[in-house]
C-alpha cells in the first residue's frame, strides 16, 4: 500500500512512496503528528539521482522489520533537499557542527519542536562499514526518548542555542554604507592576492582541479581564476590554472564522451573513475566556463566542450515547454530484462569487445586506443565490483597520436573515430536509461538559461539563445506568481509549488541579465528590475546587511540562516550581490548598489579569511573593483551594423562590461548620422561615439 508521498510531485519523495515506512512529507501534519503522539521526529533528506540514498532505501526503508521499529516509534518525514534546501541547510548545520561532515542521505532525529539532538548520513541497516546500524540507532533513540527525555530535550534545545549563535556570529556585521569606496572598504585588492594564494596552494598542477580525491568542479574558482589578472601580480598563473583544469577534466571520464555532458566528481585524483549522476547546475556552470575559455583563448577545444554539453542538455534534459530538467541518476539497469536490478555506470560502461563487435575489428580497435577501452577493462579500483571488464571512456590519446600509432592519416582517423562516436551513441541509446528527475528548478534552470544566452554570445549560436529564450519563457508563465509578485521555486506534472529561495531569484535576475545582453529585449530588463526589488524586500538583513537565504522566517523552520558557501553551486548572497552590482551599473540606482555593497562589507572577514569557501563572493568583488565598462549601441538591435559590433565586443573577455542599447541606458546617446553607433565608457568617462568596427575593437583593447 502507498504511504503519504504517493500524493507528493517529487520524483525523491515518489520513489519512497511504497516503502512499507509510515512517511510523512515536511508540513504542519507531520509536526502535529509528532506533538499528538509524543513521538521524535526521524528526518530523511536526500535527492532522486543519490546513490546511497537509494542504497539506504533498499537495505533500510524496504525493509519490514526496521520499518515496524521505526513507525512504532518516530514520526518519519522525508524530505527533497533539491526542493527544500531551506530545511536541508539548517539540520546539515547540525549534522556538520556534531559529526564534522556532511552528505546524504543524512538522517536527523528531532524533538517534536523540530529541535535536533542526533544526526548522520547513511548508516547501514546493521553494524557495518565502522558504522552503527540504523535498526540499533532507532532502537537506542527511542529508549532514550521514553527513560531520558528531559536529556534528550535539553540537548536539543542547546544545540539549536548553539546553531544560531554559530550563525550570527559567522554573518559579520557593518553599519549603513553607500558608496563603491565605502562597500569595499574592508576588502580591497590585497583580499584577492591572498584567495589567489590560498587556491594555488590547493591546485594540482599536473592534473588540474583543487585538492585531491575525489575531485569536485567548482565554477566558481574557475569564475573568480578567469576574473583575477587585472587585480593579482600573477594574473597569467590564475588564468593558466584555470585553463589547465578545464582541458584535464575534459579528457576524463568524468565528461561523457559520446553524449556529452558531465558526471558530478571524480573518485580519483584524474578525472577519470566518475561518480555518474549528472546535474543541471553542473552542465550549466561547467558551460560557462567552457565557453569563457574559448572566448578567453579563441582555442576551439573549449567550444567543442561547451557546444557539446549544450547539446546534452537539449537533448535530455529539456521539457518541450522549454524548462531544463533536473538531474539523471548515477545508477540504471545493465539488463532490460532485469529493470530492478542497478548499478553505477551501467549505462555508460563497455567491454572493448562490444566496441569492436559494433564498428568491427579495424575500427573497433581505433576507437578503443584512442579511448582507452583495455580487453579486460581499464578500472583498477572497483570496491563494489560493478565495472569488472568494463571501460570507461576517455580520451587516453589524442587524434593525431592515434593516427601516428596505426599508420593513419590523420583526416581517414578522425573520420573514423567520428562514425564511430555516432554509431555507439546510437547503440547506448538503446540500453535501459538513468532514471532522470523531471522537476523543473527555479534556480538550476537560472543557471542554465545563463549558460546558453552566453554561449549565443560567444559562439553566435541563435538556438541557445533560442533555448534560454524558451525556458525564461517557462519561468515566467509557470513560476512566477503575479498576484502574490513571488517566484516559485518547482515545477513537476503541471504544478507549481513552493515559494522561492533567494538562489531562485538571484540565479533568474542574472539570467535575465544575461538574456538582455543577447537579445537586447527590454522585458527581461524590467523583469529584472522588478525581482531585484522584491528580493530585496523579502531577503535582506536591513539591520546587519547580507540576503537571509529564505524569506520571514515561518513557525517550521527553526533558524534562518544566511547562506554563504559557494559549493557546488554558487550561494544566494554571492549572485544576489553580482547580480544587484550589474542591475546598478546598468540603472544607476543607488538602491540596488547599496545592498550590494553592504553585503560585501559582511563578507568581507570571510573573503579574509575563509576565501576558498567563496570563491562566487570573489567574483562580486571583482566587478566592484574593476574600473566600470560600459557599452551603449545606438540603432535598431536587429540592424546588421548592430549585430556586427556586437560580434567586435563579444570576441573579447570583458567581465567588468555591461553592453546596453541606447533605448534602455540612463543618458540619452544618439546615432550619429543616423548610422549604428557605439560609445565606450571607462571608469564613468566616455570615448569618442564610434560607427567603424576597426575603431571599436581599438577602443576596447586591453579593456577587462
Amino acid at each position: 500500500m502507498p504511504n503519504r508521498l504517493i500524493h507528493e510531485k517529487s520524483p525523491y519523495l515518489l520513489q519512497h512512496a511504497h516503502n512499507p515506512v509510515d512517511w510523512y512529507p515536511w508540513g504542519e501534519e507531520a509536526f502535529a503528528a509528532a506533538a499528538r503522539d509524543d513521538k521524535p521526529i526521524f528526518l530523511s533528506v536526500g535527492y532522486s539521482t543519490c546513490h546511497w540514498c537509494h542504497v539506504m532505501e533498499h537495505e533500510s526503508f524496504e525493509n519490514e522489520e526496521i520499518a515496524k521499529v521505526l513507525n512504532q516509534n518516530f514520526i518519519a518525514v522525508k524530505v527533497d533537499r533539491e526542493e527544500r534546501p531551506d530545511v536541508d541547510r539548517v539540520y546539515m548545520l547540525f549534522v556538520q557542527a556534531s559529526t564534522g561532515s556532511g552528505g546524504w542521505p543524512m538522517s536527523v532525529w528531532l524533538t517534536p519542536e523540530r529541535q535536533p539532538f542526533f544526526g548522520g548520513t547513511y548508516f547501514p541497516p546493521d553494524n557495518r562499514y565502522g558504522r552503527p546500524g540504523f535498526r540499533a540507532i532507532l532502537e537506542n533513540l527511542a529508549r532514550a526518548w521514553r527513560e531520558d527525555r528531559q536529556r534528550v530535550e535539553q540537548s536539543g534545545a542547546q544545540v539549536i542555542e548553539q546553531l544560531r549563535n554559530y550563525a550570527q556570529a559567522s554573518e559579520g556585521t557593518g553599519p549603513e554604507v553607500s558608496g563603491v569606496e565605502a562597500g569595499v572598504v574592508e576588502a580591497s585588492k590585497d583580499v584577492l592576492d591572498s584567495a589567489f594564494l590560498a587556491f594555488r596552494r590547493m591546485f594540482d598542477p599536473k592534473l588540474g582541479g583543487f585538492g585531491g580525491a575525489p575531485k569536485f568542479p567548482r565554477p566558481s574558482v574557475l569564475n573568480f581564476l578567469f576574473r583575477a589578472a587585472p587585480f593579482i601580480s600573477a594574473g597569467e598563473e590564475a588564468l593558466d590554472m584555470a585553463l589547465l583544469t578545464l582541458r584535464e577534466m575534459a579528457k576524463g571520464g568524468m565528461n561523457d564522451q559520446l553524449g556529452g555532458g558531465f558526471h558530478r566528481y571524480s573518485v580519483d585524483e584524474r578525472w577519470f573513475v566518475p561518480h555518474f549522476e549528472k546535474m543541471l547546475y553542473d552542465q550549466a556552470q561547467l558551460a560557462g566556463s567552457y565557453v569563457e575559455g574559448f572566448q578567453i583563448t579563441r582555442a576551439g577545444q573549449y567550444a567543442s566542450v561547451a557546444r557539446d554539453i549544450f547539446s546534452y542538455v537539449q537533448r535530455d534534459l529539456t521539457d518541450p515547454d522549454g524548462g531544463f530538467y533536473s538531474a539523471e541518476d548515477a545508477d540504471s539497469a545493465a539488463d532490460s530484462a532485469s529493470p530492478r536490478k542497478k548499478s553505477e555506470g551501467a549505462f555508460y560502461l563497455w567491454t572493448a569487445a562490444e566496441i569492436e563487435r559494433e564498428l568491427g575489428e579495424a575500427d573497433g580497435k581505433i576507437f578503443n586506443f584512442r579511448f582507452g577501452a583495455e580487453p579486460g577493462g581499464n578500472v583498477a579500483e572497483d570496491p563494489h565490483g560493478e565495472f569488472g571488464g568494463k571501460n570507461i571512456l576517455y580520451r587516453a590519446h589524442t587524434p593525431e597520436e592515434t593516427a601516428a600509432h596505426f599508420g593513419m592519416r590523420i583526416e581517414e582517423t578522425r573520420a573514423i573515430l567520428n562514425s564511430g562516436s555516432i554509431k555507439l551513441t546510437e547503440v547506448r541509446s538503446a540500453r535501459p536509461r538513468p532514471h532522470r528527475d523531471d522537476k523543473i528548478l527555479t534556480a538550476w534552470n537560472g543557471l542554465m538559461i545563463s549558460a546558453f544566452a552566453r554561449g549565443a554570445q560567444v559562439l553566435d549560436e541563435p538556438r541557445y539563445a533560442d533555448a534560454a529564450r524558451g525556458a525564461a519563457k517557462f519561468i515566467r508563465r509557470h513560476l512566477w506568481d503575479a498576484s502574490r509578485e513571488i517566484l516559485l521555486r518547482r515545477y513537476r506534472d503541471g504544478e507549481a509549488a513552493i515559494d522561492g529561495f533567494l538562489d531562485d531569484y538571484a540565479f533568474f535576475i542574472n539570467a535575465l541579465l544575461d538574456l538582455y545582453e543577447t537579445g537586447f529585449d527590454a522585458d527581461d530588463l524590467a523583469f529584472a528590475v522588478k525581482l531585484a526589488a522584491r528580493a530585496i524586500e523579502l531577503f535582506e538583513d536591513r539591520e546587519h546587511g547580507a540576503f537571509f537565504s529564505t524569506a520571514a522566517a515561518g513557525p517550521e523552520l527553526v533558524l534562518r540562516l544566511k547562506d554563504d558557501y559557494d559549493g557546488a553551486e554558487p550561494s544566494g548572497n554571492s549572485a544576489m550581490t553580482l547580480a544587484l552590482l550589474r542591475l546598478a551599473r546598468i540603472t544607476g540606482r543607488e538602491d540596488f548598489r547599496a545592498p550590494a555593497h553592504r553585503t560585501l562589507r559582511v563578507f568581507a572577514p570571510r573573503m579574509k579569511t575563509g576565501s576558498a569557501g567563496v570563491p562566487q563572493m570573489l567574483v562580486a568583488l571583482e566587478f566592484a573593483l574593476a574600473r566600470p565598462v560600459e557599452i551603449v549601441l545606438a540603432g535598431e538591435r536587429e540592424d546588421p551594423q548592430i549585430q556586427e559590433m556586437l560580434r567586435v565586443i563579444r570576441r573579447r573577455f570583458l567581465p567588468s562590461a555591461v553592453v546596453m542599447m541606447a533605448a534602455d541606458a540612463a543618458i540619452a546617446m544618439p546615432a550619429i548620422g543616423g548610422r549604428a553607433t557605439a560609445y565606450v565608457c571607462e571608469n564613468y568617462a566616455c570615448k569618442l561615439p564610434v560607427t567603424d568596427m576597426a575603431a571599436l575593437d581599438a577602443q576596447l583593447a586591453g579593456m577587462r
